[in-house]
């Protein structure tokens, strides 16, 4: 069974599985092959494991020094985690709700379910951040044939909200909900990746704000007693008390005891296809894999396969755009009334704010509030926002630049003065590429992908590059791609 620890056959006789890549995608294909029996060999060429779901220790504090929440759109990461018995961590946000700031003064986000859209355009939050005549347009989304913004093969995030529901739509909404969670302008990305059954949930329900409201009715439900019913916008998410990153401790804790082998500090350089499967090349030695799993972003994936299966090369996605996170851990008692709920997007074109975007991690977090006690709290600001194709709009800044930005972006936000003596300790974290660019039509080119890969026996390719961004989509993305059964020969999903 899958989360069961079946009792392994002798080496000798069991199939062997290389997976390179120790992140979050790699651990769990590691994890789904050891349960099937397979001799697991995971290599990961820095030295720790889970990818974009790390730790860093900022003033005493063990914080998440990347993803820091999941969505709950599905139960995929509640039911990982319960499987590995964090079933009692899993927490909701603090129910005080998120700002917007734009470009004309900052407004409470109002109660959206997908990318920012809303499911009721005269919701009195909704149509206060409109206006009168923003709301009306939106509101003629449910007059509009449910074949406008679904008939093309592919369309933009921008796109589809922009005609069916409006400029103001995107503009006041959207783009700093877009802005903050992939980093890229909505007019970039496919909307089938980024929001996936979007579109047929328009086609189901006959407008864009139906096929919301469906998704968030079921993501009301998906994670029973934890963060079901979400009342304010941000709350559509969970988290683990302690951090994400104590989901990457339980899997390692897990994979050890299932038998895996994990090399950290191996770079895989070099795979190929041999007549009993693949062999891979890293630091000074080869391994021999019945099973290959690649677990890396997309252009390092592509780069690695290429000579074994040249048609990929023509796929290389365009990398993930440079995320800078500053997080600072302030004495700064005025911060307790949470003047901007758990935090604030920032839409593009803002005046004067640099940052994507601000959370507020003690006042998102119950649990992270307690551990810093009274008066101190724990900010994080994120840079850098992908408005052109190439890349060209990332934002490079040394790591005093970032800190002086975050003093003056976290001022303006939080209404409240962050200066430099309110801080106890901080940290810059950069994670270049680890967000996918779901590019319009790169769904499309997923598919040619896992077609090409399908072609070659023994070869699964995962991560966030093919599942979409977000740790919901790649966990249920790198289960369902394993393709591996239980015991009782049931599909795992």
């Amino acid at each position: 069974m899958r989360g069961g620890h079946a009792t392994p056959k002798p080496d000798a006789e069991r199939r062997t599985a290389v997976v390179v890549g120790g992140g979050i995608s790699g651990l769990i294909a590691a994890r789904e092959l050891a349960a099937a029996g397979l001799a697991v060999t995971v290599l990961e060429a820095s030295n720790a494991w889970g990818g974009c779901v790390g730790s860093h220790v900022v003033a005493g504090l063990r914080l998440d020094s990347g993803a820091e929440s999941f969505a709950t759109r599905s139960t995929a990461v509640a039911d990982l985690a319960r499987e590995l018995g964090l079933a009692d961590k899993i927490v909701a946000p603090h129910p005080g709700g998120a700002w917007v700031q734009l470009p004309d003064g900052p407004q409470e986000l109002p109660k959206t379910g997908v990318l920012g859209i809303p499911a009721n355009p005269w919701d009195p939050e909704v149509r206060r951040s409109l206006g009168l005549a923003g709301a009306i347009r939106a509101s003629l989304d449910r007059w509009l044939p449910a074949s406008v913004g679904t008939s093309s093969d592919v369309t933009s995030v921008s796109s589809l909200v922009r005609t069916r529901m409006g400029k103001r739509v995107l503009e006041r909404l959207v783009s700093p909900v877009v802005g903050g969670v992939h980093s890229a302008d909505p007019a970039l990305l496919d909307v089938d990746m980024v929001a996936p059954a979007l579109r047929a949930g328009i086609r189901t329900h006959g407008s864009l704000a139906a096929a919301v409201a469906a998704q968030r009715n079921a993501a009301k439900s998906s994670i029973a007693g934890a963060a079901s019913a979400p009342a304010k916008a941000g709350s559509a998410v969970a988290g683990l008390r302690g951090g994400m990153n104590t989901l990457v401790d339980a899997l390692v804790a897990d994979l050890r005891e299932r038998g895996v082998q994990l090399l950290s500090g191996q770079h895989a350089r070099d795979v190929v296809k041999t007549q009993e499967g693949w062999q891979v090349a890293a630091g000074n030695a080869t391994y021999d894999a019945g099973r290959l799993v690649v677990a890396l972003d997309g252009p390092a994936a592509v780069g690695l396969l290429e000579k074994s299966l040249p048609e990929l090369s023509r796929l290389r996605p365009a990398p993930g755009p440079l995320v800078s996170l500053v997080t600072m851990v302030v004495d700064l008692p005025q911060l307790d009334g949470r003047p901007r709920g758990t935090g604030i997007l920032v839409a593009p074109e803002t005046p004067g704010i640099k940052a994507k975007a601000l959370t507020h991690a003690t006042a998102k977090w119950d649990w992270l509030a307690d551990e810093a006690g009274p008066g101190t709290h724990v900010l994080r600001l994120s840079y850098g926002r992908r408005e052109q194709a190439g890349g060209g709009a990332d934002l490079v800044l040394d790591d005093d630049s970032l800190l002086a930005a975050a003093l003056e972006d976290a001022s303006a936000l939080l209404t409240v003065p962050v200066t430099q003596a309110d801080i106890v300790d901080w940290d810059v974290v950069r994670w270049a590429g680890a967000l996918p660019f779901a590019a319009v039509g790169h769904k499309q080119r997923v598919a040619q992908v896992r077609q090409l890969c399908a072609a070659a026996e023994g070869l699964t390719v995962v991560g966030g590059w093919l599942a979409g961004n977000g740790l919901a989509a790649v966990v249920a993305d790198t289960r369902a791609q394993l393709g591996v059964e239980r015991a009782d020969g049931s599909p795992i999903l």
